[in-house]
């Protein structure tokens, strides 16, 4: 069946069913919905799809196109619910249990009638975005599939929603005042669940040391302790310690409030970074261990633990980006893994971004943008040769969420890649006006050959954790639900270790390392990578920093990119 997916951005949920349609055998195509509902037609006209999907949709689709063509609609709710908010709504609520709807459009929005629906619990401490990414994906994806096949069959009839629950159902924005947090008087439960249900976007609105900022990212914290609720009482690896009536909140990012109209830039930063001279300097660094006892409630975005023969090594950063001093602190991190009596060392195994490679927030918030690219592509690079150069034991990267650029090809140098099922990778550098660099020349061609390595940085197109498989990218897809990785990650790892065949593959590995040291060594591919970086950095005529500083602001897109308007259709 031809599908044509209708979205308001080409995020992270579009990408995921844009591959798991594909990799059901169908025929998709992508155009995004900017407001300009004549070029929206022009789509429809061009595609003729059989069927309609919005996976992610902030603006109505004209009613031309919903009445001449079936039009699905997922809404992060359960039948009934309603609402541009109904997720923030949900978390701040403290709600156990959740759903998914795949609606028909009609002229009220989220009142037609429902052809899937799909429920989810949601954990206890994710934010919104990493649940919207995780739980709320795998419930949408159960419930498009369900929905598409439905369709399909000419048989099913959808379930008209009652006018009394749409009724009830309806909830509004939720704006600034009922995100408000009074460090006066709420619990520290109350100020997670604001944080949680405002991340990472809009963030939640508050004052701090005399100016005013979005507050995004929200970890509880059980030692330390502060004299006033709201004060700053540490830091640690660029985030906040705020303390509460009753205890303290970790805050990673900050982003600066602007004037309605200001033309000045307003992005997310660690905190530390935002705050900048504000910081007293009288707040103290209190860093966490790198292995921390088990029940700590503590921020700590990069952990070390062992098991018998295995050690994993834990991080998140948000949005997947990695700064320079986050790239060498995880560095850092990984060569105290390897002085472990390990015989496999995993990556990763964490719910939402595995990596994102380079982080250009803090680049483009840099003195000398150019310079500050220079040294996190070298950070980058310098984590990815030490992942490859691990000869005395076997490596695993396991991506519980997506990964892209840098940060798939740092998941591509250990031996194993292991991808939850729902992950979705994007090995490319293309769309930001980059080369590439992390050893990518080297690392991608030896898993698929030149030609498709080719391909798949041209094409700038997302990879399903299925299709990663087939393609050699990746070795297994892991069926587990986000909640539920570490788990899985940790019982496969320890077979892994138990194999009778783990010290020929760890022989066999240096053998091949030093075959292909010998033939062309890392250093060469290094320096002819980083020879076009330098020019993608430092060259003013070349793209990348406006599409950097476009990417960083978020400025809206004005089409639909062409790659991705030519899918679906015939050459």
């Amino acid at each position: 069946m031809h599908i044509l997916l209708v979205a308001s951005a080409f995020n992270s949920l579009t990408q995921r069913v844009l591959a798991e349609l594909q990799d059901q055998g169908h025929t998709v195509g992508v155009t995004l919905a900017l407001g300009n509902d004549d070029a929206l037609r022009e789509a429809v006209r061009v595609h003729a799809p059989q069927l309609i999907v919005a996976p992610m949709l902030t603006t109505a689709i004209p009613q031309d196109i919903w009445t001449a063509h079936t039009c699905l609609i997922v809404h992060p709710g359960p039948p009934g619910d309603r609402g541009p908010s109904s997720l923030d709504w949900t978390l701040q609520g403290a709600a156990e249990s959740w759903g998914v709807t795949v609606l028909e459009a009609v002229a009220e929005m989220d009142a037609g009638d429902v052809w899937a629906w799909s429920p989810l619990k949601l954990p206890p401490l994710a934010g919104k975005s990493d649940l919207y990414r995780g739980e709320v994906a795998d419930a949408a994806l159960d419930a498009v599939l369900l929905a598409v096949e439905r369709f399909a069959s000419g048989r099913h009839k959808p379930q008209k929603q009652e006018a009394a629950a749409l009724a009830a159902g309806w909830r509004p924005f939720m704006k600034q005042e009922e995100r408000r947090i009074d460090w006066t008087s709420d619990p520290t439960e109350a100020v997670l669940r604001k944080l949680r249900a405002a991340d990472s976007q809009p963030g939640v609105l508050d004052e701090l040391l005399g100016a005013r900022w979005y507050l995004h990212g929200g970890h509880p914290e059980d030692e330390l302790r502060g004299s006033r609720p709201g004060e700053l009482i540490a830091t640690r690896a660029g985030a906040i310690c705020r303390a509460t009536v009753d205890g303290a909140v970790w805050v990673q990012q900050l982003r600066p409030w602007r004037e309605p109209g200001s033309r000045l830039p307003s992005y997310k930063l660690p905190a530390v970074e935002a705050l900048g001279d504000l910081l007293p300097s009288e707040v103290p660094e209190v860093p966490a261990p790198l292995q921390l006892p088990a029940g700590r409630r503590t921020f700590s975005d990069i952990r070390y633990s062992e098991q018998g023969a295995v050690g994993v090594l834990n991080f998140s950063f948000p949005g997947g980006a990695m700064s320079t001093a986050q790239c060498r602190r995880l560095l850092e991190a990984y060569r105290f893994a390897c002085t472990r009596p390990t015989s496999v060392l995993v990556l990763g195994g964490m719910r939402d971004f595995f990596s994102n490679g380079i982080h250009l927030n803090v680049i483009e918030a840099a003195e000398d943008p150019a310079e500050e690219s220079w040294a996190n592509i070298h950070a980058m690079n310098d984590l990815v040769e030490a992942v490859l150069t691990t000869t005395d034991r076997l490596t695993v990267s396991a991506l519980g969420g997506n990964a892209a650029a840098g940060g798939v090809m740092l998941a591509l140098a250990a031996d194993e890649v292991w991808c939850r099922d729902g992950a979705v990778l994007n090995p490319h550098y293309r769309l930001m006006g980059l080369h590439g660099s992390e050893y990518w020349t080297y690392i991608l061609p030896r898993r698929v050959g030149e030609s498709e390595a080719l391909r798949l940085t041209q094409s700038a197109l997302p990879v399903s954790a299925k299709r990663a498989v087939e393609l050699g990218m990746a070795q297994r897809v892991l069926q587990a639900a986000p909640e539920e990785l570490g788990a899985e990650v940790a019982r496969l790892a320890a077979e892994l270790a138990a194999s009778q065949e783990l010290a020929d593959r760890i022989a066999r590995k240096k053998a091949m390392r030093e075959q292909d040291e010998s033939i062309k060594p890392l250093q060469r591919y290094r320096d002819e990578e980083l020879t076009h970086m330098r020019r993608n950095f430092f060259d003013a005529r070349e793209p990348h920093a406006g599409l950097r500083s476009a990417f960083v602001r978020k400025e809206k897109a004005l089409h639909t990119p062409p790659h991705v308007a030519r899918l679906g259709l015939a050459d």
